[in-house]
């Protein structure tokens, strides 16, 4: 705990005068005993390397075994250095009553920290036998310790944040509020109402969860994130401040109908000094608070910056062997998908939802990177939820666009039958390659110009299974999503991808499998069918897959590609084309910039990368600014502080 070189009872001038009084033997036993270092003094310098130096100024126990200079000193002017060595217990208790009488502001900061570096001694729970008390009890300590010298109510000022140890003392109190509720059993936490018998005194908790927006039983656990590290992510978005981060697992319900994480951040509040808590008489309040609404809570006054962490959450709910690679298998052997939206965060009222519909042969975790980035910023963490599309990406892709419309008209329905949430009818879809072909198809009236594309005969004289009819006019014959407000489209092959030639084609139906309803309904009959349609020479004979919509030669998507977006919805194209290209000629990889482009849009922003746009930096920070641009036209939604004035 405590490493110090003690000082030696004789000053340099005494001790070399006496052994130069000295002779023979005397002389001899005493040189040995100080190893004839030359008289070296007992007080002075050594010198270090700026990396030591530093270490050695910001040592504590929260990163190893030794205690501050700040605390060790506080120990050394009630003269309880060595029994702090001998019995922590003790030394603790003396200090505390040193305390309720001298109500210098440092003896709750070396409380704070004796009683965390204690702590870590301690088993997780009480044993009778040897007295000791459960680790979580002293973390506790520590944390009420901690929040009474940054926060509480004395004589002397409140500490100033150039302050080592005020710095110090933050941690201790996040770290130890971790530490205090953790289960014994796992790393869960356990919050209730109760009263902790704590080494020094008795402190009643009440649990609030007010400002949670959530109903507490909803919650299937609570894990502490500090218990995860988190890899595969660019950076870590955490806020600087006090109490600890939480991630919220939630159940399924109908407002998350596969689960979410929840960030939270637990903070306690102490309402009484020392002496109040020492006598029974303060109160800790247990506050659990969303990570998605508050960033501060007001104590004593005081605006108190919370701390959060928003990508720990992410992390833990993608952490998901099977998401990554589900998005292939999918589209190679079209499996089915029980539920399409995949929710990280449980439905909110009065959050935009932001739709991300993924390409072919993805899946939701292509869009973790820009999730993880978006969520940094406090606007859009606040304003926006975010939605993650999931389908079977070898399906034509009309039929994927009908699915998804379908499938967003359901959501809204489910999550609002009422109609009494502004801001789902605000929603934001943004689709990456394939996904911006069905984003596209959200935001377009069709009319009948997708079937004159392949017909010249009208719809109603069409013959074929009343099945295969339907899904023809399912997937053609559409309006656009009345509650769609904004669009993006990233990577997108409008007017077709130049990878698709006539032998890719070929190869993907050869390869990808049919299982789906739509391809499998209408393979037998195909023939009888494509002969009613003008459709090219190699779709004649097999039924097409997605492939075949993105090909340069579909009629039906390059009819899309001109038709305008339906009043009232505002499109953005991210174009990406490769370092070095000419941007008029060039191409991402897969599209080039002829097919991605579109009239009829409110921004086109080009960025010099590949075809995976979506995770690329340039690209995230432009769909930033369009979901600012979102909400700076809806200030009933977004207050006036949707500007960019706000930034991470």
């Amino acid at each position: 705990m405590i490493h110090r070189t003690t000082k030696h009872p004789l000053g340099l001038r005494t001790l070399c005068a006496a052994i130069l009084q000295k002779n023979g033997l005397h002389v001899a036993l005493i040189a040995a005993a100080f190893g004839l270092t030359g008289c070296a003094p007992p007080i002075g310098v050594t010198k270090v390397s700026p990396d030591k130096a530093y270490e050695l100024a910001t040592r504590n126990p929260l990163s190893g075994d030794d205690n501050s200079d700040g605390a060790l000193t506080v120990l050394q002017r009630f003269d309880l250095t060595d029994l702090y060595k001998k019995d922590p217990r003790a030394a603790l208790h003396q200090l505390h009553l040193n305390a309720l009488k001298d109500d210098r502001r440092d003896i709750l900061f070396a409380l704070a920290e004796l009683n965390f570096s204690w702590a870590k001694t301690l088993p997780l729970t009480a044993e009778r036998n040897s007295g000791l008390p459960a680790a979580g009890d002293a973390y506790l300590q520590s944390a009420v310790y901690a929040y009474l010298y940054l926060l509480g109510e004395g004589k002397e000022s409140l500490p100033s944040a150039y302050d080592n140890r005020f710095r110090e003392a933050c941690e201790l109190y996040n770290r130890s509020l971790d530490q205090a509720f953790r289960s014994t059993v796992d790393d869960s936490l356990v919050f209730s109402d109760q009263t902790r018998v704590l080494p020094e005194f008795r402190l009643a908790i009440d649990v609030k969860t007010d400002d949670l927006h959530w109903k507490f039983e909803e919650f299937e656990h609570l894990v502490p994130a500090d218990a995860f590290d988190v890899f595969g992510f660019t950076s870590h978005n955490r806020t600087a401040g006090l109490g600890t981060p939480i991630l919220g697992v939630t159940r399924t319900s109908s407002k998350a109908p596969n689960g979410g994480v929840l960030p939270i951040t637990a903070f306690l509040q102490i309402n009484g000094n020392l002496n109040a808590v020492s006598q029974g008489k303060a109160k800790g309040t247990l506050d659990l608070i969303s990570s998605y609404d508050d960033v501060d809570v007001v104590v004593n006054g005081r605006t108190v910056p919370l701390q959060t962490d928003s990508t720990t959450p992410l992390a833990y709910r993608l952490n998901d062997k099977a998401l990554w690679n589900i998005g292939l298998k999918r589209f190679i052997f079209g499996e089915e998908i029980e539920k399409n939206i995949l929710f990280i965060q449980a439905y909110q009222p009065g959050r935009i939802p932001v739709v991300l519909v993924h390409g072919t042969g993805g899946s939701p975790v292509w869009w973790a990177e820009m999730v993880n980035t978006l969520r940094a910023d406090p606007l859009i963490r606040m304003k926006y939820q975010f939605w993650f599309y999931e389908y079977s990406s070898s399906r034509p892709v009309p039929a994927s666009a009908a699915d998804l419309r379908d499938t967003l008209t359901n959501m809204v329905h489910q999550l609002d039958p009422q109609h009494q949430d502004p801001a789902m009818q605000q929603m934001v879809v943004i689709g990456h390659s394939q996904g911006g072909l069905l984003t596209h198809m959200t935001a377009i009236d069709s009319g009948d110009a997708l079937w004159k594309a392949i017909s010249d005969k009208p719809f109603k004289e069409f013959t074929a299974d009343p099945m295969i009819k339907e899904g023809f006019r399912r997937a053609l014959f559409f309006n656009h999503l009345p509650f769609v407000k904004r669009v993006v489209f990233i990577s997108t092959p409008h007017r077709g991808s130049f990878l698709t030639e006539d032998w890719v084609r070929k190869l993907t139906r050869q390869v990808v499998g049919s299982p789906m309803k739509f391809i499998t309904n209408m393979s037998s009959k195909w023939r009888e069918v494509s002969a009613q349609l003008n459709l090219p020479e190699d779709l004649k004979d097999e039924a097409p897959t997605a492939v075949d919509g993105m090909s340069v030669k579909s009629p039906v998507m390059s009819k899309v590609a001109g038709l305008p977006l339906a009043p009232g919805i505002t499109g953005h194209s991210i174009i990406p084309v490769l370092p070095g290209m000419d941007i008029k000629s060039g191409n991402d990889g897969v599209v080039e910039y002829k097919s991605a482009h579109i009239e009829g849009v409110e921004s086109e922003f080009v960025v010099r990368t590949h075809h995976g746009a979506q995770g690329n930096p340039i690209a995230i920070d432009e769909v930033r600014r369009i979901l600012h641009k979102h909400c700076d036209g809806l200030p009933n939604l977004c207050g006036t502080e949707a500007s960019n004035g706000i930034t991470p």
